[in-house]
């Protein structure tokens, strides 16, 4: 089944309370396929040096950003991602008609070339970009060198598994929309106001660049028909008329909807964001699911997978990204494992260096990086962060059939809420107290400050968590 799940959107600083930019990302993946979040260090290669990736070669770099990433068990690259200089990238499936053709041909016994995969591009944009700008720079030039084309899903090959990628690129002063079809792209800059991505182009007939032979690849394919005064519409002469926009265009429309409503009552701020992520149309015409959302209707901004698999998975892994301009705070992530409905947002900082070992660890595959179709699948480990909240949320659900979801999704809500709550408190203290040390030039202390307060964090959502799994058990 393909993968048409994920979404993003960023809120910009004259939307947010505080001023700050906030990127988000829903990550929907396969039920087994385990997101950890990871720390990576600033890494360094020979002049001249090349990167394997899972399908191809390429140019390494002489440094590359230290950064947090949230990946698939298996995947050298994320699905979302901060570096050091307080750029965040998300990226979401696109199907566009170069994905559709190069399917049809490879069915038909064509060769292709391996490309780079969407999650490897998140990440060589965060390992090369210190401005949104950049790392925009960075993913342009790889794409239009290398194009796209691999599986991004574990046990499948390319033509069932693969998918070209749009992202949402931000830092402290500006986001940039990017969306792909094969080698060629498109871009939108965002400044002001909120904007939402999911798995279909949101780019029309305006945009800031774009690659040289855009329209006119369009045009020669038979994709576009020019006409006087018709302006090129990107989406609509790229998008794959054979995938159903009804699965994104309605996940689309809800970001949209409970955005624009959050900035008329006041802003999008941290508890906006979590709420959209962890929306199930409640409060809709739909009523919320007809059963419950554990056993959803529709895709929703919080995915669950469904016993007939028309959902393809959950979400695996959720974050907001909070960018404050230089001096105003410290570059931070909100994220949680799993569903966002039955997880807790635990706060992370890359200036800390590291994070809790226990968020880093995948199940009994352990973290690797090898070609998807090549992955065995994860299973469960005690010692996994992600795999803990995979327990809690099939005790939540009660079975495949989701009998138990309604009655136990608000009691993990409120255990989880007053967490959230609690540090959310907290954190302006703890950011202040960080930024003293660093203005004491003390960058030790403040990394060990900040690790140690996300690891209380980690400790006390873990209590909780086993509280609430030895209350469902009985």
């Amino acid at each position: 089944m393909l993968p048409w799940s994920c979404d993003t959107f960023v809120a910009m600083a004259d939307s947010v309370p505080g001023g700050h930019v906030l990127l988000a990302k829903n990550s929907d993946r396969p039920v087994s396929d385990t997101q950890p979040l990871r720390f990576l260090p600033r890494r360094t290669a020979p002049a001249g040096a090349t990167l394997g990736l899972a399908h191809v070669e390429i140019d390494d770099v002489e440094e590359s950003y230290a950064h947090l990433g949230g990946s698939p068990y298996w995947c050298w690259g994320h699905e979302e991602g901060l570096n050091e200089w307080g750029v965040a990238i998300g990226n979401e499936a696109l199907f566009t008609r170069d994905w559709a053709a190069t399917v049809s041909a490879v069915k038909g016994g064509a060769a292709r070339d391996g490309g780079i995969l969407g999650m490897e591009l998140v990440r060589l944009g965060l390992e090369r970009g210190r401005t949104a700008r950049e790392a925009l720079d960075v993913i342009c030039s790889l794409v239009e060198r290398y194009g796209q084309w691999g599986s991004g899903v574990v046990g499948q090959p390319p033509v069932t598994g693969g998918y070209d990628n749009s992202f949402l690129i931000a830092d402290a002063q500006e986001a940039w929309v990017l969306e792909t079809s094969g080698h060629r792209w498109v871009a939108k800059r965002v400044t002001a106001g909120t904007y939402a991505i999911s798995n279909q182009p949101t780019i029309r007939t305006q945009w800031d660049r774009a690659s040289g032979d855009l329209v006119e690849h369009a045009v020669d394919s038979g994709w576009w028909e020019s006409a006087p005064g018709r302006p090129f519409d990107f989406a609509r002469a790229y998008v794959d008329p054979g995938t159903p926009l009804q699965l994104s265009h309605i996940r689309l429309q809800r970001s949209r909807q409970l955005l624009g409503e959050a900035v008329d009552a006041g802003g999008v701020g941290l508890g906006q964001a979590q709420r959209v992520l962890r929306d199930h149309y409640e409060d809709t015409f739909l009523g919320g699911p007809y059963f419950s959302a554990a056993l959803p209707d529709f895709l929703s901004l919080c995915m669950h997978s469904h016993p007939s698999d028309f959902t393809w998975g959950d979400t695996a892994g959720s974050a907001v990204f909070v960018l404050p301009k230089s001096g105003e705070g410290l570059t931070h992530l909100w994220w949680t494992p799993l569903t966002p409905c039955t997880g807790v947002y635990v706060p992370v900082f890359v200036d800390a260096g590291r994070v809790p070992a226990i968020f880093s660890a995948a199940g009994t595959a352990g973290v690797r990086e090898c070609p998807a179709e090549q992955a065995p699948v994860d299973t469960y480990d005690e010692g996994s962060y992600w795999w803990r909240f995979r327990r809690l949320l099939d005790l939540v659900k009660g079975g495949e059939q989701a009998w138990s979801f309604n009655e136990n999704q608000p009691i993990v809500r409120r255990a989880f809420d007053a967490l959230e709550r609690q540090w959310a408190a907290e954190l302006p203290q703890v950011e202040k107290d960080a930024l003293v040390l660093r203005e004491q030039s003390d960058h030790t202390a403040m990394a060990d400050f900040l690790a140690d307060y996300t690891e209380s964090c980690a400790q006390q959502a873990l209590e909780v968590l086993d509280h609430l799994v030895a209350q469902l058990s009985d």
